[in-house]
């Protein structure tokens, strides 16, 4: 499909338009999303804030929609906003390098709150709008970095694509859709996102707001509320960025993360691992631990996290529960394994060195080398390493679903997370199964 102009682009993509790599990539997003809100599910910071849109968003006349994975009703931005949040609580949702954050977070609590509260779409038409949620996000996102001197959370531009999604299922015209993206842009939360890395707590990504915003952005621009324009869409400066809708499929740069915990802390974990292996070495055997990495993983430097929170916005910690107990999920950065002594003596062990060479190749690239020093002074250094699931070294759709079911199957049973992966991978086939889907999903455990 050629290239159209950004508003053209919401409303008249359809299924047809998508190639098969883009289909299959939205599939993969789907799956992982729902893994890391049931990831999620259980956290403090989950409970308040599903408890909260219960509590302060209500349903109204019209019914409104299900909370994800709850199943009580609420208005659908308060359904968004508790959903995004959930998924926002567990750190393993896909991003991509030049947002430095999240698109699908939002994305896919929004469009449930809208197919929920009666905008009627089959499985094919909710692929197709989830995959332009991530074309718009992606695009925003970089927009906003390349425009912004400061580093905003995700939910800053994620935003916009919350109001395209509600633009086209709520059949805005062309003006109101621009003045949706124009509020949402607008009111986005502009949070400062290394605030939340120096101070980890539940505002984190901002992508429940995003979420809400977003939302609430084409419901306003639908009863007629005005918007200045979105510069980060209309901008000149950034039309490049706009140019190949269509063309340019930014869902397939999404990265998948293999651990629950901030991606800036994942090149260490890798090359940890690899050292160990590399060496068949216990983490007894190691007295103390160097990270050389990029200026921004430095600063992830929670040594003793008293919470999740900080436990997924620490490299210290999830390197050490890695090399402890030789697995790293969503039980390393949560529970008793705060308190287990031999990950916090490690963590505790650890020295985190800004290497300049790696900081210049931030945020398109994102390098760590490990040292171990064991107690009878011996050294070992790792090769540099980088994350797994980016474009270029993805995670396997074997390695997708196993992390998948080990954050479903605690959570939502074999039975269930089982019918959940069937469903996502036949929408294509048997769209009309959606429904289904959907009640497995908003549902509560």
């Amino acid at each position: 499909m050629a290239a159209k102009p950004v508003v053209t682009f919401i409303h008249d993509l359809r299924f047809a338009d998508l190639p098969t790599g883009v289909v299959q990539q939205a599939r993969r997003c789907l799956l992982d999303l729902i893994g890391t809100a049931a990831g999620g599910h259980t956290t403090d910071m989950t409970r308040i804030i599903r408890n909260h849109a219960a509590r302060h968003f209500g349903a109204g006349a019209d019914g409104g929609a299900r909370l994800l994975l709850d199943g009580r009703r609420a208005s659908p931005v308060g359904a968004a906003l508790a959903g995004g949040t959930m998924i926002d609580s567990m750190d393993c949702h896909d991003g991509h390098v030049l947002t430095k954050g999240h698109a699908g977070v939002a994305i896919l609590p929004a469009l449930l709150a809208l197919v929920d509260s009666g905008c009627a779409i089959d499985g094919r038409e909710f692929l197709t709008a989830l995959a332009l949620g991530y074309e718009i996000a992606t695009r925003a996102g970089i927009a906003l970095h390349t425009t912004a001197c400061d580093y905003h959370n995700s939910g800053a531009w994620n935003a916009l694509a919350c109001a395209a999604l509600g633009a086209r299922l709520l059949r805005l015209d062309e003006d109101q859709t621009r003045h949706a993206l124009g509020i949402a842009e607008y009111h986005g939360p502009r949070g400062q996102i290394m605030r939340c890395v120096d101070y980890p707590t539940m505002v984190k990504d901002g992508s429940g707001w995003g979420a809400m915003v977003g939302l609430s952005a084409a419901y306003l621009a639908a009863d007629g509320f005005t918007g200045a324009p979105a510069l980060t869409v209309e901008g000149d400066s950034v039309a490049h960025l706009w140019h190949d809708l269509g063309d340019r499929w930014r869902i397939r740069e999404q990265y998948f993360k293999a651990y629950p915990v901030c991606r800036w802390a994942q090149p260490a974990i890798e090359a940890a691992l690899a050292l160990q292996r590399a060496h068949n070495l216990s983490a007894d055997a190691i007295e103390r631990i160097e990270v050389n990495t990029f200026h921004e993983g430095t600063r992830l430097a929670a040594r003793y996290p008293a919470n999740t929170e900080e436990a997924q916005y620490s490299l210290p910690f999830p390197v050490a529960a890695a090399l402890v107990r030789g697995r790293l999920g969503a039980a390393e950065v949560t529970g008793a394994a705060l308190a287990d002594p031999a990950i916090l003596r490690l963590s505790g062990s650890m020295a985190l060195v800004d290497d300049p060479q790696y900081s210049a190749r931030f945020p398109a690239e994102r390098w760590a080398r490990v040292t171990f020093v064991l107690y009878d002074g011996t050294r070992y250094t790792s090769e540099p390493a980088i994350a797994r699931g980016n474009p270029e070294n993805p995670l396997s759709d074997d390695e997708l679903r196993e992390k998948y079911y080990g954050l479903t199957e605690p959570v939502l049973g074999e039975k269930r997370a089982a019918r959940i992966e069937t469903l996502v991978d036949g929408l294509t086939d048997q769209p009309q199964t959606l429904p289904e889907l959907l009640d497995l999903i908003l549902e509560s455990p």
